[in-house]
């Protein structure tokens, strides 16, 4: 699935054809992704001016001068193509603008989503206003990750990977970020000290930075909107690397919680 960091990188790379360009067409080739379609989607965006681009956790947002903003999640295959040389099966969304660009929304599993928002309307959006704070963030800070681990037997893992508590982490770079910091992913959050917590916090930033300067991670068929692939996942340290040696001379393995793989090095993980 992708990521925060193979989100910002293609709300950046829309942003280059997208930003300030009028939509001149808008086709819906299918009735839904995963649910259907906005209503009046059509409509409300053609002849709309993009004003600008940006992103919420994992979900990407096209705000317009009509007040209006679309909201895409690109699920587990999601992607947008720019100017493709041909038209393909899955791309369920064309938009057109008035620079004769295309941008195709691709989602061949059909597990992404698009909302259309009041724009004055997004931080009450039920989907957002439960969102904790963005990672990248002032809010993703040392006390607020005091605050929310404190007193819970939970493992760490699953707690950062709670959207209520940090906006957007996923798998991958939870993996990382802890084995930066020396926590274990199945500690107990309430029994991460404050220094381990202070280690925590730069750790999540850099590695989600380094991740979306270096294009994303290529997963499955995860790919940036001008076709590139990512190329962080050379610099994973722990994850998908079970059985490989650790920088520190042990070994990564591999733990399953909440039905997902922890990859981590029992020998600098404490």
């Amino acid at each position: 699935m992708p990521e925060l960091p193979e989100v910002e990188t293609t709300v950046r790379g829309l942003a280059r054809y997208l930003e300030g360009a009028r939509i001149t067409r808008v086709t819906l080739n299918r009735a839904n992704l995963r649910r259907p379609f906005p209503e009046g989607l059509v409509q409300s965006l053609t002849g709309a001016t993009v004003t600008t681009l940006s992103r919420r956790a994992k979900y990407g947002l096209i705000h317009t001068d009509r007040d209006t903003t679309m909201v895409f999640h690109l699920g587990m295959s999601g992607r947008w193509r720019i100017e493709p040389d041909a038209p393909e099966k899955h791309d369920h969304l064309v938009l057109e603008t008035g620079a004769g660009h295309v941008l195709a929304l691709n989602d061949a599993r059909r597990f992404g989503s698009v909302d259309l928002i009041d724009t004055r309307d997004l931080d009450s959006w039920p989907t957002f206003a439960a969102l904790g704070p963005e990672p990248l963030g002032d809010g993703l800070s040392v006390a607020h990750l005091i605050q929310a681990f404190k007193g819970r037997a939970a493992p760490v893992k699953p707690l950062l990977l709670d959207q209520r508590i940090v906006a957007g982490l996923g798998n991958i770079y939870v993996c990382e970020a802890l084995h930066r910091s020396g926590i274990r992913p199945d500690k107990a959050a309430g029994a991460v000290s404050r220094k381990a917590i202070e280690q925590l916090v730069p750790a999540i930033k850099a590695v989600l930075a380094e991740s979306i300067e270096a294009g994303g991670s290529t997963i499955r068929d995860y790919a940036q909107p001008n076709g590139e692939l990512g190329y962080f996942a050379a610099s994973w340290q722990v994850y998908g690397r079970e059985g490989e040696g650790c920088d520190c001379g042990g070994k990564v393995t591999r733990m399953v919680q909440g039905g997902r793989s922890s990859f981590w090095c029992a020998k600098c993980q404490k």
